[in-house]
Protein backbone atom coordinates (compact mmCIF):
# COMPACT_ATOMS: atom_id res chain seq x y z
CA UNK A 1 0.00 0.00 0.00
CA UNK A 2 2.97 2.61 0.88
CA UNK A 3 4.64 1.69 -2.37
CA UNK A 4 1.05 2.83 -4.19
CA UNK A 5 1.10 6.03 -2.40
CA UNK A 6 4.63 6.67 -2.83
CA UNK A 7 3.88 5.82 -6.33
CA UNK A 8 1.52 8.45 -6.72
CA UNK A 9 3.31 11.04 -5.18
CA UNK A 10 6.26 10.55 -7.55
CA UNK A 11 3.80 10.99 -10.83
CA UNK A 12 2.54 14.25 -9.22
CA UNK A 13 5.69 15.51 -8.56
CA UNK A 14 6.54 14.35 -12.61
CA UNK A 15 3.06 16.23 -13.65
CA UNK A 16 4.29 19.12 -11.23
CA UNK A 17 7.79 19.71 -13.19
CA UNK A 18 6.46 19.82 -16.73
CA UNK A 19 3.97 21.94 -15.60
CA UNK A 20 6.93 23.96 -14.45
CA UNK A 21 8.90 23.76 -17.85
CA UNK A 22 5.94 25.13 -19.83
CA UNK A 23 5.58 27.89 -17.65
CA UNK A 24 9.45 28.50 -17.90
CA UNK A 25 8.91 28.20 -21.56
CA UNK A 26 6.15 30.26 -21.95
CA UNK A 27 7.97 33.18 -19.74
CA UNK A 28 11.52 33.20 -21.81
CA UNK A 29 9.31 33.70 -25.12
CA UNK A 30 7.06 36.74 -23.49
CA UNK A 31 10.24 37.97 -22.40
CA UNK A 32 11.68 37.85 -26.24
CA UNK A 33 8.47 39.43 -27.40
CA UNK A 34 9.28 42.24 -24.65
CA UNK A 35 12.71 42.94 -25.82
CA UNK A 36 11.80 42.81 -29.53
CA UNK A 37 9.03 45.52 -28.28
CA UNK A 38 11.70 47.16 -26.52
CA UNK A 39 13.92 47.30 -29.58
CA UNK A 40 11.51 48.57 -32.38
CA UNK A 41 10.52 51.57 -29.26
CA UNK A 42 14.16 52.90 -29.21
CA UNK A 43 14.31 52.90 -32.83
CA UNK A 44 11.08 55.09 -32.65
CA UNK A 45 12.79 57.11 -30.05
CA UNK A 46 15.79 57.51 -32.13
CA UNK A 47 14.67 58.19 -35.02
CA UNK A 48 12.07 60.78 -33.50
CA UNK A 49 9.09 59.66 -35.08
CA UNK A 50 6.74 56.47 -35.72
CA UNK A 51 6.42 56.55 -39.27
CA UNK A 52 10.00 54.98 -39.81
CA UNK A 53 8.88 51.68 -37.78
CA UNK A 54 5.46 51.49 -39.23
CA UNK A 55 7.29 51.62 -42.78
CA UNK A 56 9.70 48.97 -41.87
CA UNK A 57 7.18 47.17 -40.51
CA UNK A 58 8.60 44.14 -42.73
CA UNK A 59 11.56 44.20 -41.60
CA UNK A 60 10.72 44.17 -37.93
CA UNK A 61 8.44 41.00 -38.75
CA UNK A 62 11.98 39.40 -40.35
CA UNK A 63 13.35 39.91 -37.64
CA UNK A 64 10.95 38.61 -34.95
CA UNK A 65 10.95 35.63 -37.35
CA UNK A 66 14.93 35.14 -36.93
CA UNK A 67 14.85 32.23 -34.15
CA UNK A 68 18.34 32.36 -33.19
CA UNK A 69 18.02 36.10 -31.72
CA UNK A 70 14.14 35.56 -31.06
CA UNK A 71 12.92 32.47 -29.38
CA UNK A 72 9.30 32.91 -30.83
CA UNK A 73 6.95 30.33 -32.65
CA UNK A 74 5.54 31.49 -35.48
CA UNK A 75 5.52 35.59 -34.69
CA UNK A 76 3.31 38.03 -36.24
CA UNK A 77 4.43 42.08 -36.09
CA UNK A 78 2.05 44.73 -35.91
CA UNK A 79 2.89 48.67 -35.56
CA UNK A 80 -0.01 50.84 -35.98
CA UNK A 81 -0.10 54.48 -35.45
CA UNK A 82 -2.47 55.52 -32.53
CA UNK A 83 -4.94 58.64 -33.96
CA UNK A 84 -5.58 61.22 -32.37
CA UNK A 85 -2.44 61.92 -30.46
CA UNK A 86 0.45 64.25 -31.97
CA UNK A 87 3.32 66.40 -31.13
CA UNK A 88 3.01 70.26 -30.88
CA UNK A 89 3.97 70.07 -34.62
CA UNK A 90 1.08 68.04 -35.55
CA UNK A 91 2.43 65.09 -36.80
CA UNK A 92 1.58 61.27 -35.06
CA UNK A 93 3.81 60.34 -31.99
CA UNK A 94 2.18 57.43 -30.87
CA UNK A 95 1.81 53.87 -31.84
CA UNK A 96 0.68 50.73 -30.64
CA UNK A 97 3.43 47.48 -31.24
CA UNK A 98 1.84 44.45 -30.74
CA UNK A 99 3.23 40.96 -31.20
CA UNK A 100 1.85 37.72 -31.38
CA UNK A 101 3.29 33.80 -31.41
CA UNK A 102 1.95 30.66 -30.84
CA UNK A 103 3.70 29.15 -27.34
CA UNK A 104 5.57 25.82 -27.58
CA UNK A 105 2.72 24.33 -24.94
CA UNK A 106 0.17 25.01 -26.47
CA UNK A 107 0.93 24.26 -29.68
CA UNK A 108 -2.20 22.34 -30.79
CA UNK A 109 -4.71 25.01 -29.57
CA UNK A 110 -5.72 28.20 -31.85
CA UNK A 111 -4.89 30.27 -28.89
CA UNK A 112 -1.69 32.80 -29.46
CA UNK A 113 -0.16 35.44 -26.73
CA UNK A 114 -0.02 38.56 -27.28
CA UNK A 115 2.17 41.38 -26.52
CA UNK A 116 1.35 45.18 -26.87
CA UNK A 117 2.86 48.50 -26.13
CA UNK A 118 2.03 51.91 -26.62
CA UNK A 119 5.14 53.61 -27.49
CA UNK A 120 4.62 57.92 -27.12
CA UNK A 121 7.22 60.20 -28.29
CA UNK A 122 7.82 63.76 -26.88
Amino acid sequence: MSILIFSFGILGLIGLEASAINFSMDAEARNQAALLASEIASSMWLAGNVSTAIANQAAWQTAAANTTTYALNNPTVTIVAVPGLVNTAGVNNAADITISWKPPSRATTSSNSTLTTRVILP
